[in-house]
Order: structure tokens, then C-alpha cells, then sequence
């Protein structure tokens, strides 16, 4: 094989590889709360969907991803950035409360399939984790 055909099946090998490791994304959607025996106190079902409990933040809220929003129960984001790199992905959102607009960075580092942590950068022992609630 010449070096010029050994460069292109280099190159094509190396996208495919790039390729797969993107499309492991990882998977947000869904409710999130900080204690998983608790979904049931955080969240409600609502027309099919999950909204929050009138009670939620005595139970230790959460918040529901659904494509590129983020809702919390007083405040309401849209995902304007994001950016996995593996179990970690770093998100910047515009948020809106009934009182203000913010910008505000996210970033989140995947235990499993159903389990991630809130990191905050700069504040090392700093961490929140979140369960998801199983969708039934």
C-alpha cells in the first residue's frame, strides 16, 4: 500500500473514530433530582410530562431537561453551547427568571447512565449530584 493510500485510510479511520466518540453524547434529557427516592415529591405528572410538585424544594428539587431547555421551578433556560468531552460536558445557558436574564455555565461530569454531577470550576470539593427519575 502506498503512503498516500495508507495516509487516506489513516485519515478516514481517525473521522470515524472522532465520528463514534461524538455521537456518545451524553444523554440529558429527562428529570433530574437530588435524591432519586424523591421523585415522586419533586415531580408530577402533568398532561403526559413531568412538572414540579408544589412542594419539590422541600424534597430537595431538581430540574427537567427536554432537548435544549432547561426548567428549574422558578427559573426557565435555553442551552445556547455545549460541548462533551467523554463523561464530562460543559453547557452555557440563558436563563430567565420573572425577575432577570443571566448567562450561566454548566458543568456536568456523567456516573452512569442515570447519575450526574453538578461540578462548579474553581471550587475543587464543590459538587451536586442528580439522579434521574425513571419516566413512568
Amino acid at each position: 500500500m502506498g503512503s498516500r493510500k495508507m495516509v487516506t485510510v489513516g485519515a478516514t479511520l481517525m473521522s470515524l473514530v472522532v465520528a463514534a466518540a461524538s455521537a456518545r453524547a451524553l444523554d440529558l434529557n429527562g428529570a433530574w433530582a437530588g435524591d432519586a427516592d424523591n421523585c415522586s415529591k419533586v415531580f408530577a405528572r402533568k398532561g403526559g410530562q413531568f412538572g414540579f410538585s408544589d412542594m419539590s424544594d422541600v424534597y430537595g428539587g431538581g430540574f427537567i431537561i427536554d432537548g435544549d431547555q432547561i426548567v428549574g421551578k422558578f427559573a426557565r433556560c435555553r442551552i445556547k453551547a455545549r460541548k462533551d468531552n467523554g463523561p464530562n460536558v460543559n453547557l452555557v445557558a440563558a436563563c430567565a427568571t420573572d425577575m432577570m436574564l443571566s448567562s450561566i455555565q454548566f458543568s456536568l461530569k456523567e456516573v452512569d447512565a442515570n447519575s450526574i454531577i453538578r461540578l462548579f470550576p474553581g471550587m475543587e470539593d464543590m459538587e451536586i449530584r442528580y439522579f434521574r427519575c425513571p419516566a413512568s
